[in-house]
């Protein structure tokens, strides 16, 4: 798997990416949402430079003329909950792609004795054929890297993609090594930033907190 850590360049990215961490920044539930979505559309335009286009003629009011016309068949799939607002800005720059939906949670076992003992189940699956097409996953954690793969698994009987694109806002080194045990080769990971490490409960440091809180309010 290719990873491309867009932090490593200074853009105005940075300054979405400090609004979503800054504890009183990202009180603000609509910014916080909309930075997200921002995040997602500069994701979007790095991974458009990797896709496919062909030239394709039209005419505009005086000539004809041509353009790079994409001929990528995109499907977009999102974790559930906290990747809605990353998805949306995925779609503001892939319009016409087909959508997909998954939910997974973390579910502590009996037995668990640390809290960072847990297995990720994946409880619900909409989304087209996947067979070759190119897979767009998005969510915007990428702490230990298990929701991921169990959605990667959960996907094996939609289709064989052409291509697999994972786009996330922040991850760890822990969680980025897991799926690229599990991805071929010419997979790509694009990410925002790589964080330092994962506390005891499985949540990225320095982090930003709960995504899916932070964008839609606290849950039971």
């Amino acid at each position: 798997m290719q990873v491309h850590n867009l932090s490593k360049h200074n853009s105005i990215l940075q300054h979405f990416l400090y609004q979503i961490r800054e504890e009183h920044v990202q009180k603000d539930r609509m910014k916080f949402r909309r930075n997200i979505e921002r995040i997602g559309e500069i994701l979007s335009y790095e991974m458009s430079k990797s896709l496919e286009f062909s030239t394709t003629s039209f005419k505009t009011p005086l000539s004809s003329t041509n353009y790079e016309k994409l001929t990528n068949n995109i499907v977009v799939c999102s974790i559930l909950r906290a990747g809605i607002p990353l998805h949306n800005g995925v779609l503001n720059y892939f319009d016409e792609a087909d959508s997909g939906f998954v939910s997974a949670y973390r579910k502590k076992s009996e037995s668990s004795e640390t809290e960072n003992d847990f297995e990720v189940v994946v409880e619900y699956l909409a989304a087209p054929s996947l067979e070759g097409k190119t897979l767009v996953l998005v969510d915007p954690m990428l702490a230990t890297g298990l929701s991921m793969l169990n959605v990667l698994k959960g996907f094996e009987n939609l289709g064989t993609p052409k291509s697999i694109h994972i786009l996330s806002v922040l991850g760890t080194r822990t969680g980025i090594n897991l799926i690229e045990a599990y991805l071929p080769e010419n997979a790509h990971l694009w990410i925002a930033a790589i964080d330092e490490k994962l506390n005891a409960k499985g949540y990225i440091i320095p982090g930003l907190g709960d995504a899916g809180d932070l964008a839609f309010g606290s849950k039971i």
